[in-house]
Formats: C-alpha cells, structure tokens, sequence
C-alpha cells in the first residue's frame, strides 16, 4: 500500500511507456466504451520481484480531433488528473483480482470536455472493469 504522502502521484511506474506493452495492449487487448473514453485494456501476471499487482495507464487524444496541442493537452491532464484521484480503487480492483492491468484511455469527443464528465467514465471504468473480471472468474470456476 502506498504511503500517504505517495498516495495521489503519477509516478513513472503508473504510466504505460514501453513500446512493446503498447503494442501487446493494442494487438491483444479488450475494449468498452465508457463514453467519451474508449478504454483498452490487457490483463497480465504481478511481477515476480514485489508480488504486488500495479495498474499502468496510457493517455491518447486523436489529433483528428483536435488540431491544437494545447487543447489535446488539456484533455490528456484531465484524464489523468481523474484517474490520479481514483486511482485507489483501480488498485484495490488489482489487488482483488491478484492481477497487474494496462489500461489506454482513448478520448473519442470532438468537444473539450469538463472534469466531472471524464470523471463518470473512469469511475464507469472502474465498473466495467470489476464485472469483466468477475464473469471471466465465474467462467474459470466453472470449466
């Protein structure tokens, strides 16, 4: 468990950078839609070294979509930013589920949007996530 100090970063560890997770997450990850994110995810085993389950995100704002940076930029903090404050849940969700997650978070509006709106999405995420889980580990049990 964190410390309470750490609680609420963003550190390094927490984002999805290397090149060949991405590219697993996008050829063999699952997707929803918890509007306006599409959410992509991929399921993997807790390394071995701390034995303890972490979830590692991604953010993309499609230049289709917005032409400026500074406007990309914008949604990307905002997603973050909710993600950074819920981020305890995702991580309790992890713990439960004994797995480690990546997660891309797509942002799929033409509109900027307001923190309480992408806010519902990762909460919904959060959600989705949870009952995903549980019908794969209703399904394991039964085969």
């Amino acid at each position: 468990m964190p410390e309470k100090e750490n609680q609420y970063t963003l550190c390094k560890e927490e984002r999805l950078y290397a090149e060949k997770r991405i590219e697993a997450l996008f050829a063999g990850g699952s997707s929803f839609i918890a509007y306006p994110l599409r959410v992509v995810y991929i399921t993997r085993e807790c390394n071995l070294e701390d034995g303890v389950p972490t979830v590692s995100i991604l953010t993309s704002v499609s230049k289709k979509r917005f032409k400026r940076a500074v406007k990309r930029n914008r949604v990307k903090r905002l997603i973050r930013e909710a993600y950074r404050l819920n981020k305890n849940e995702f991580i309790e969700f992890a713990a439960q589920s004994g797995k480690s997650f990546d997660i891309a978070f797509l942002y799929l509006k033409s509109e900027l949007p307001t923190y309480s709106e992408i806010e519902k999405a990762v909460l919904k995420t959060i959600n989705t996530l949870n009952g995903k889980n549980q019908l794969e580990s209703k399904s394991e049990n039964n085969s």
